[in-house]
């Protein structure tokens, strides 16, 4: 399994984040680009991993657990280094917390429900939270210096990554919320589902 395309593309945004940490504390023009350009391939993967496999029918119980850890592997990787290295403009370090929080509530909400075979579906608030999260991070990982490498040192790219980042946070409540009423409704029973849980 672990040769299949799916799952590959999957152990590359694993592979991928201890070198987006590395540039990011290398902190130049050119790192910063390099960790945006690393970040939005990572993310593409996600997009791939998951249509080749059901294209292909490549679906398998090692893709189903490596996914959602290759992305919270990412998003916190990257979030904790730019907040140790105070690169969260904006007071970014704020909602970063709240996403955070809600990744390990989440993964939690996974564990639980998993074991009562319940399932939540993906909504498409979630996915416009996901959208908004992953663009927030790789204007916050380009940063300014990044348009002045690019010679468009007029576009406020930190300024954009923070309000993105702050809209992700806002949606990130919304959608926490309801994976809690869900999981609370299912507390103490035995209901079966089969969907999947938004990252």
């Amino acid at each position: 399994m672990l040769t299949d395309l799916p799952n590959l593309l999957t152990l590359s945004r694993i592979i991928v984040v201890p070198i987006v940490v590395a540039l990011v504390v290398i902190h130049t023009a050119q790192t910063d680009c390099a960790a945006c350009v690393l970040f939005i391939l990572a993310g593409i993967t996600d997009y791939f991993d998951g249509k080749l496999a059901r294209a292909w029918n490549q679906n398998s119980d090692l893709g189903r657990m490596l996914d959602p850890i290759a992305d919270k592997l990412l998003v916190g990787a990257s979030l904790m280094v730019m907040a140790g290295l105070e690169r969260l403009p904006y007071a970014c370090l704020y909602p970063a917390i709240i996403i955070l929080c809600r990744e390990i509530l989440v993964s939690g909400l996974r564990e639980y429900l998993a074991a009562t075979r319940v399932g939540l579906p993906v909504t498409k608030l979630a996915k416009w939270k996901t959208g908004f999260q992953m663009t927030a991070i790789g204007f916050l990982l380009a940063g300014d210096s990044t348009a002045g490498l690019l010679h468009i040192g007029w576009l406020p790219v930190n300024a954009l990554g923070a309000v993105m980042m702050w809209i992700a946070a806002a949606l990130t409540l919304i959608t926490g919320w309801d994976y809690v009423s869900t999981g609370l409704r299912h507390v103490g029973r035995g209901t079966s589902g089969a969907t999947k849980l938004s990252s």
